[in-house]
C-alpha cells in the first residue's frame, strides 16, 4: 500500500486499502464473537444446558455490547481513540479463552461477558474510521466495513463443525491466534487515523440534527428506526441462537450439516449487507429500509411449514434481504444527527446486538415452554413492522429540493 493513496483526503476520494483493512479487522472481530453461538451444540451437551441457559449466555453476550456501545460512541465522538481498537480484540481473545477452558456455566457467563465487552469497543471506533475513509459513498464504505464483519460471523459455524465438534472445546483456544494478526493491522489503522488529522477533538458546535427537520421529527424517525431493528433482530435471533436445533429436531440432520446450513445463511447475510449498502447510495436508503424489512414477509411467513430443502432455500433469501437493511439504517441515521457519527454507530450496533439478546433470552423461554417450532411461528410475522418505514422522511429529496 503506498502512503499516498493511504493519505489522501477522504473528502476527495474513497481510501478502499484503509476500508479493507477495517473490513478485515471486522472480520476477524465477529468470527471470535460468533464462535459462541456455533458452539451452543457443545456446550448443551457438555454442561446439561436447557434452552433458558443458552438464551441467557446470548443475553450476557449481547447484553455487553449493546449497553456499552453508545457510551463508548459518545465519548470517542469527543475524544477520538484511534489505538482503541487493539484493546478490543484483546477482550474478544480473552474471551474465547475463557470460555475453551470454563468449567463450569458462571466461567461460561464471564467469557460471554468478555466477548461482548470486545465488541463494545471495537465498533463504534471502527464504523467511525470507515465513515472517514468513504469519501462521501457512506453507504457503500458501511458496507464493505459490514460485509467484513458478516463473513467473520458466517466463518463461526465452518470452524466449529471442522474443528470444535470433532476435536472439542479445548480447540476453540486456537481459534483467538487471528486476533494476533488483528491487533497489529488495528494498530497500523490507528496510526493511520491519527496521522491524517482524524483524531483532533471535533468542534463543539458540531451540527446535532438534520437541517429540514424539527427535533420532533428526528425523534420520531429513530423511533421507527429502533423499531425496525427490533424487527429485524428479534427475527434474526430465532436463526442464530436456535437454528441448529430447529434443523437437527425437525429433520433428523446432523449437526455437522446444521453448521453447513447455518454458515449458509450468514454467507447469504454477507451478500445482503454488500447490496444494500451501495443500493442505498444510489436508490435512497429509506427504499433499501422499506423493501428489506417488509420484503422479506412472505418467506418468513412460509418457512415453518416446509420441508428441509425449501427450509435451507427461504433461509439463504431471508438472510439476504433482510440483511440489506442494516447499513441503509445506520447511514440513515447518521444523517438525521450530523456529527455524531460515533454514538449514532454504537447506538443502533448496541441495539441490533440487545435486541438480538432480548431475543435469544425471550425465544429460548418460548421454546422451553412450547417448542422451537413454535417460536419460527411466532416470529414470522416480525416483518410486519416494516411498514412503519413509510413514516420515515424523505431525506434524498429532501436534499435534492435543497440544492435547486
Amino acid at each position: 500500500m503506498s502512503q499516498s493513496v493511504l493519505d489522501r483526503p477522504q473528502a476527495s476520494a474513497t481510501v478502499f486499502p484503509v476500508l479493507g483493512a477495517v473490513s478485515f479487522c471486522h472480520m476477524l472481530n465477529d468470527m471470535m464473537q460468533s464462535l459462541l453461538l456455533a458452539i451452543y451444540p457443545v456446550l448443551k451437551g457438555g454442561f446439561h444446558l436447557d434452552f433458558g441457559q443458552i438464551g441467557l449466555l446470548t443475553f450476557t453476550y449481547q447484553a455487553m455490547a449493546s449497553l456499552l456501545q453508545p457510551l463508548v460512541g459518545l465519548y470517542t465522538d469527543r475524544r477520538p481513540q484511534p489505538f482503541s481498537l487493539p484493546v478490543a480484540m484483546s477482550f474478544s481473545a480473552s474471551g474465547l479463552l475463557t470460555l475453551a477452558f470454563a468449567t463450569s456455566f458462571p466461567q461460561l457467563i464471564i467469557g460471554a461477558a468478555l466477548l461482548g465487552t470486545g465488541s463494545s469497543i471495537f465498533h463504534p471506533e471502527a464504523a467511525r474510521l470507515a465513515h472517514l475513509a468513504s469519501g462521501g459513498a457512506h453507504g457503500t464504505a458501511q458496507s464493505i466495513f459490514q460485509v467484513g464483519g458478516n463473513l467473520g460471523t458466517a466463518l463461526g459455524p465452518l470452524i466449529a463443525a471442522l474443528l470444535i465438534l470433532p476435536k472439542g472445546l479445548a480447540y476453540l483456544a486456537w481459534c483467538g491466534v487471528p486476533a494476533l494478526a488483528g491487533i497489529a493491522v488495528m494498530a497500523w489503522l490507528g496510526h493511520w487515523y491519527r496521522s491524517n488529522g482524524h483524531a483532533r477533538r471535533p468542534a463543539r458546535k458540531a451540527s446535532v440534527i438534520h437541517a429540514d427537520l424539527t427535533k420532533g421529527q428526528v425523534g420520531k424517525a429513530l423511533a421507527v428506526l429502533i423499531a425496525l431493528i427490533f424487527s429485524k433482530y428479534f427475527y434474526l435471533s430465532s436463526i442464530n441462537s436456535f437454528y441448529l436445533f430447529y434443523l437437527t429436531r425437525r429433520f433428523d440432520v446432523s449437526p455437522e450439516a446444521a453448521q453447513l446450513c447455518l454458515f449458509a445463511f450468514l454467507v447469504s447475510a454477507a451478500v445482503g449487507i454488500a447490496i444494500g449498502g451501495p443500493l442505498g447510495d444510489r436508490i435512497g436508503r429509506r427504499k433499501v429500509i422499506w423493501g428489506s424489512i417488509l420484503g422479506v414477509l412472505p418467506f418468513t411467513l412460509a418457512l415453518p411449514y416446509v420441508g428441509l430443502t425449501a427450509t435451507i432455500v427461504l433461509s439463504v433469501l431471508i438472510g439476504m434481504i433482510l440483511s440489506s437493511a442494516f447499513s441503509a439504517i445506520v447511514v440513515y441515521a447518521q444523517q438525521l444527527l450530523p456529527g455524531r457519527v460515533g454514538m449514532v454507530s454504537g447506538l443502533f450496533f448496541g441495539l441490533a446486538f440487545g435486541m438480538a439478546g432480548l431475543g435469544a433470552a425471550v425465544l429460548g423461554e418460548l421454546a422451553d415452554w412450547t417448542s422451537i417450532d413454535v417460536v419460527y411461528r411466532v416470529c414470522s410475522f416480525l416483518p410486519l413492522l416494516g411498514l412503519l418505514a413509510i413514516f420515515l422522511p424523505d431525506i434524498e429529496g429532501m436534499a435534492r429540493k435543497r440544492s435547486t
